[in-house]
């Protein structure tokens, strides 16, 4: 049972993280037809990314090294939190720290999932 879940637990974050990052890419559409010039219009784009980028380079980090990724995921969860308590809805808090946290969760599942060294050396 246990391998038969370990790929499951391995995948599961991995693809959520890129569908997150996609959602988060979505927020950058945003400025599109806000009457900017192009060179502004690319560059207030190019602002918006900085989140989606951030969590594709934890991404990065935490395909090999799950548990990293996992501490990663929660540091983000908790400094959005911080950083954007007061100033935004609760809801927007919720969906984006509670993202992040669900993929530290996923990551430090599938870490704890892995399978370990080989078997005890013998007396």
């Amino acid at each position: 049972m246990a391998a038969s879940f370990a790929p499951f637990a391995s995948w599961v974050p991995r693809v959520l993280t890129l569908c997150f990052a996609c959602f988060l890419a979505l927020f950058a559409v945003d400025v599109v037809g806000d009457g900017l010039g192009v060179w502004q219009t690319l560059g207030v784009v190019a602002l918006h990314l900085i989140p989606a980028a951030i969590v594709l380079v934890v991404l990065a980090v935490a395909w090999h090294r799950e548990l990293a990724g996992a501490i990663a995921y929660f540091t983000l969860a908790l400094g959005y939190l911080l950083v954007a308590g007061g100033r935004v809805h609760w809801s927007a808090i919720a969906v984006i720290s509670g993202s992040l946290a669900l993929l530290g969760t996923l990551f430090l599942i599938a870490w704890l999932s892995r399978p370990r060294g080989g078997a005890p050396a013998a007396g």
